[in-house]
């Protein structure tokens, strides 16, 4: 089976980063030291998760606007992979709260945010299965994930900057603030981190897409 261009890049880069991450040279951050290392894995999983979230919302409207099955399967899986990547992203939060606050979980804004905003796409995935109709089971849950979509800007971006946090980049984004990583992990972070993780996550989304499709046929068949 021959792998398109994008599914090699994917490797590609995939493989580069856990390399270059790890021998790259990084600044010399008091507390986090060597684990700011950790910026290609938890906080480009989160711009992945953010990504998919933005895609499975958009076609939530465009399956609200045209009512072709199809977009309800694009929106669905794409915010399961959301979710994967948020739980991800929370893992290796949680490993490098460990190591650089003393604890993997103490009640920090930013994490309490997060896991409100996941629990929120969990309740997603709960009321789509609770429903067998589906067309109803598509038209609901379209309307909810517009709604959890919205919930994301205050559970994440909104309230943890309001509040004091340990987390860096407490007045913004620590991968946008130069005062919290340097040019050498930028020119690491931007061009390859994100893309790789990304296209990791589109790779998962469209091979489950495919199955869905095809089970969804079977169901309008039978």
């Amino acid at each position: 089976m021959r792998l398109s261009w994008w599914k090699i890049l994917c490797i590609f880069l995939l493989l580069f980063i856990s390399i270059a991450g790890f021998l790259g040279g990084v600044p010399a951050k008091p507390i986090l030291n060597e684990t700011i290392r950790n910026l290609y894995f938890h906080v480009a999983m989160w711009f992945g998760m953010m990504i998919f979230f933005i895609v499975s919302v958009v076609n939530s409207v465009r399956y609200l606007r045209t009512g072709k099955i199809r977009y309800d399967a694009y929106s669905v899986e794409y915010a399961n992979t959301g979710i994967l990547f948020g739980i991800l992203g929370l893992v290796t939060g949680m490993i490098w709260a460990n190591f650089t606050w003393g604890k993997a979980w103490s009640n920090d804004p930013k994490q309490i945010g997060a896991a409100i905003a996941l629990l929120i796409y969990f309740a997603y995935l709960v009321l789509r299965n609770s429903m067998v109709d589906l067309d109803k089971r598509a038209r609901i849950s379209a309307v909810y994930n517009i709604f959890a979509f919205a919930m994301l800007f205050p559970t994440i971006w909104i309230i943890p900057r309001l509040v004091e946090s340990l987390h860096p980049g407490g007045m913004g984004n620590p991968a946008l603030n130069t005062d919290d990583i340097d040019s050498r992990m930028r020119l690491l972070f931007w061009p390859v981190a994100v893309p790789a993780w990304t296209l990791l996550g589109v790779w998962i989304t469209t091979l489950r897409i495919r199955l869905k499709l095809l089970e969804d046929q079977k169901l309008n068949h039978a």
